[in-house]
């Protein structure tokens, strides 16, 4: 038995023996296309697997980057459907650069009473003629800045919601969640939770909010009762100029006082709940500033006070927050989609989204609002049914002026003014005072130049516009009707409509262009109507309840001609589809193609070689000849 190990020691030895001779002749030889080869596949495997690794090693940031990304993927895998539908963005930044995706969107929440940009140490926003534009230099976030964190915002759109995540390398990871209460619009709320896994307690420095340009601010401390305890609330009170006139405003806000440092114990969390309520008076004289201050002063604190008392456990809290994202969904029940495009200079749905939700953020819900009168609901709601003459004015998918970007506070302001005044002069000021469930009503109308006029719903735009898909989602016409107008290019490239009602409160009917057909029932089945071009043109789709006013309306569309609209060519298709007109090819097209260039370059550079070669042999030849 000992002689057989022993046997297998030698054996091996010679072995390992004869290998490292081979690796000597091949490494004493003349460099050969063979060892070329090898050499290069072996630098290419040492680069693309090992070389990562070791650079991680190295560095010693491997369980930093760890931490980070599970931090990341658990923070963000909740909204990946909301990215994904552009219901929601995502900004990403640390304290030293900021870097975004896609477009640069600022973060923000307002409710048309109070606004605010969520980036650091931002400021309060009032109302100013439309939207929320005068400064209030009253900077109420509380920020925890002590470590080096890799930090994430998402605006939530659809709830109204902005979340901000902060990671740190050592496994401190930080929640942020900020909004603009929609049915209580003095108030702004922040929840922060601090979450520390390690074993090690964690003392971390806070921002607190503080006034920075505001020369009339006075500060005054009041306790109020939080349950069986008593907190202490800073409330600042001062005058507001306003820009190119005499007259001011008096502004007061009340929000929590809280220490610069917070201790959070190892394996433990901490749950930090902060409101801040805004008063403000109409536009008066400096010399009744004085009176109003004190208005104000009581309003925010009284405001507070009924915040307090109606959050009293947790349960009431998400209470709180799940009505005020209840009215941000029920704003987007109204809704419009569109096919993206890779064409250069369009507009998709990410930018329509977030110019949506900004735009709706500068308005207030009125019908949604707890102290609002049952008389003034009732005519808000009543408005909301019919709006007759919104919208009269091209499509606004096409005006660039609409969709600027979003980049900072001042476009953003300037880009919802724009919004605001367009369509209010275009027809739909009554929608406007109905609030923002009026104003996303004339922004999808807008889009589609969707006309209610004189007994009925016209779709007006040129049939060459119609290149994409397009769905314009539970637009109200009635009591209790919605109506929703799909256009969809067929396999041919030609656009077709289908139009759907649902919760009917009568019957409703449609026709085509010229209404030269029969009208036809609409139900809750989607009915197919064909694009047609008219001389001279007219709009495309005609729907209303009146019967009789559909087959009138015929005699008083005076068109020379009615011809099925042609189909869109084919580079125009491409270049929405694929961003160039070639259009796009089997992907197994794209790798024969591949494949015969590889191959191809591979026979030309083995040509090289063996002439290479053949001509160092001739050469050798020549000059050794006896």
């Amino acid at each position: 038995m000992m002689e057989r190990v022993g046997g297998d020691f030698t054996d091996m030895s010679r072995r390992a023996g004869e290998f490292v001779r081979r690796i000597n002749r091949i490494a004493d030889g003349p460099m050969t296309r063979k060892k070329l080869v090898i050499i290069c596949l072996f630098f290419i495997f040492f680069i693309l697997y090992l070389g990562p690794g070791l650079l991680n090693w190295l560095l010693g940031s491997e369980s930093d980057a760890s931490h980070q990304n599970v931090c990341q993927r658990n923070f963000l895998n909740p909204f990946q459907d909301a990215l994904n539908n552009y219901d929601a963005y995502l900004r990403q930044e640390t304290t030293a650069t900021m870097s975004t995706l896609g477009h640069n969107y600022v973060p923000y929440v307002g409710n048309g009473f109070i606004g605010l940009a969520l980036e650091h140490d931002s400021h309060l926003n009032i109302k100013y003629g439309r939207t929320l534009s005068l400064p209030v230099y009253y900077h109420p976030l509380y920020i925890i800045d002590d470590y080096e964190m890799k930090e994430f915002t998402i605006a939530e759109y659809k709830k109204g919601i902005i979340h901000r995540f902060q990671c740190s390398n050592t496994g401190l990871h930080i929640t942020y969640q900020y909004y603009a209460h929609r049915t209580i619009p003095s108030l702004f709320v922040q929840e922060i939770l601090v979450n520390n896994p390690t074993n090690v307690g964690k003392t971390l420095r806070l921002t607190t909010p503080r006034v920075s340009d505001w020369p009339t601010s006075v500060k005054q401390t009041v306790k109020l009762h939080q349950g069986v305890d008593t907190k202490e609330y800073e409330v600042v009170t001062g005058m507001i100029t306003i820009p190119e006139s005499d007259n001011v405003i008096a502004a007061a806000v009340v929000s929590r006082k809280m220490g610069n440092t917070i201790q959070v114990d190892g394996r433990d969390a901490l749950d930090i709940l902060i409101f801040t309520t805004v008063q403000y008076s109409n536009p008066i004289k400096k010399a009744d500033y004085a009176k109003h201050k004190d208005i104000v002063e009581k309003k925010a604190i009284n405001e507070m006070e009924k915040v307090i008392a109606l959050t009293t456990d947790t349960a009431a809290v998400r209470k709180l927050k799940e009505n005020h994202a209840r009215v941000w969904l029920n704003l987007w029940y109204t809704g419009f989609s569109i096919s993206d495009s890779k064409a250069e200079g369009v507009i998709n749905g990410d930018r329509i989204n977030a110019t949506i939700y900004a735009i709706l953020s500068q308005v207030r819900s009125l019908e949604h609002e707890d102290n609002i009168k049952l008389q003034t609901r009732s005519d808000i709601l009543r408005t909301l049914t019919y709006a007759e003459g919104c919208y009269g004015g091209h499509s606004t998918l096409d005006a660039l002026n609409l969709w600027k970007p979003l980049n900072s506070l001042s476009n953003l302001n300037a880009v919802a003014s724009v919004w605001l005044l367009t369509l209010e002069k275009h027809g739909c000021y009554k929608l406007m005072n109905a609030g923002a469930s009026g104003v996303i009503q004339a922004m999808i109308l807008s889009f589609g130049s969707l006309r209610f006029s004189n007994q009925h719903l016209e779709y007006n735009i040129h049939p060459s516009k119609l290149h994409r898909d397009f769905l314009f989602r539970y637009l109200n016409y009635g009591n209790r009707t919605h109506v929703n107008i799909s256009v969809i290019v067929q396999e041919d490239n030609k656009a077709a409509i289908f139009v759907a009602v649902d919760r009917s409160d009568k019957t409703y009917y449609a026709c085509d262009a010229g209404c030269l057909d029969s009208p036809v029932q609409l139900g809750p089945y989607r009915k197919y109507f064909p694009v047609k071009l008219t001389e001279p043109l007219t709009a495309i789709l005609y729907i209303t309840a009146d019967k009789q006013h559909m087959e009138e309306l015929r005699h008083t569309i005076h068109v020379r001609e009615v011809v099925e609209a042609p189909a869109h060519e084919h580079h125009v298709i491409a270049m929405h589809k694929h961003g160039h007109s070639l259009g796009g090819l089997n992907p197994l097209f794209w790798i024969s193609i591949i494949v015969l260039i590889v191959v191809f370059h591979l026979f030309l550079c083995r040509i090289i070689m063996n002439e290479f070669c053949d001509s160092g042999v001739n050469y050798r030849r020549l000059y050794n000849k006896p």
